[in-house]
């Protein structure tokens, strides 16, 4: 594997050139993509694995400390944009509750881009391919840490950032060239299509977004919400900030628990 060098100015073009066709090709290949595949085959509530229609690329899991997840009594999916503001204050949040729950919570990460975030999809790209290396749940946290320094650069600039990143979670494991390639690469495409796809079917409005044994869970509703577990109904007046959702999720453990 080759080692991570410093920037050069060819390495720079052909980050911006490829974060360019990224942005380009995914607008297309989302519905591309959809339109070829059959969504009926897949249980959109149990972790999907890699395979031809999703760029042979898994859903990324969020489990306990083995990095275990089968078995799990709760999995929550979130359908989340790096360049979300909410999507970012909660990304803590949750870690601290799958490390404190250790293997009773599974949270799977799927993407779904607003169309609206200029960077969303370069960034959810550049996430996929440092996961292609093994370094996902690291590069995706260091995006949300540094949401506000790359949510608006353009070009070379977010570029450099990305790259930046990349060297700061892989260190000398990191290929920038498998980096860059990957970036622009039919799998990545086809992975961030089809999260896209199964978000756009269980009618995804915006992000932060979070399901539960196919149920909706309206945490953010100042009027309340309620999800039912195992013939139990969880409900609540208002939760609005991140503890709440916390608490809400600690809840549905329970209930799934019977505790």
């Amino acid at each position: 594997m080759k080692k991570a060098r410093g920037f050069s100015k060819v390495g720079v073009i052909i980050g911006v050139v490829a974060l360019v066709f990224v942005a380009v090709a995914t607008y297309f290949v989302i519905d591309g993509n959809n339109k070829a595949t059959d969504f009926t085959k897949y249980d959109f509530y149990s972790v999907i694995s890699g395979d031809e229609h999703n760029g042979n690329i898994s859903d990324h899991v969020k489990t306990d400390k083995d990095g275990s997840y089968t078995g799990a009594p709760v999995y929550v999916f979130e359908y989340a944009d790096y360049q979300c503001p909410g999507c970012a204050s909660l990304n803590t949040k949750i870690n601290q509750v799958v490390d404190e729950l250790n293997g009773k919570l599974v949270v799977v990460y799927r993407n779904y881009l607003l169309s609206y975030h200029q960077n969303a999809t370069a960034a959810a790209s550049a996430a996929e391919a440092a996961g292609m290396q093994g370094f996902w749940k690291e590069y995706a946290d260091l995006l949300f840490a540094n949401q506000s320094e790359w949510q608006y650069l353009n070009g070379s600039e977010r570029t450099a950032a990305f790259e930046k990143y990349f060297v700061q979670v892989a260190g000398d494991k990191a290929d920038m060239e498998k980096f860059r390639s990957d970036l622009a690469s039919d799998a990545v495409s086809k992975k961030i299509s089809f999260d896209m796809g199964i978000g756009k079917r269980i009618n995804v409005e915006g992000t932060p977004a979070f399901y539960v044994e196919g149920q909706f869970i309206p945490w953010s509703k100042s009027e309340g919400g309620s999800v039912t577990i195992d013939g139990k109904t969880i409900t609540w007046d208002s939760a609005l900030s991140g503890n709440d959702f916390v608490n809400i999720l600690k809840k549905i453990v329970e209930a799934k628990l019977g505790e």
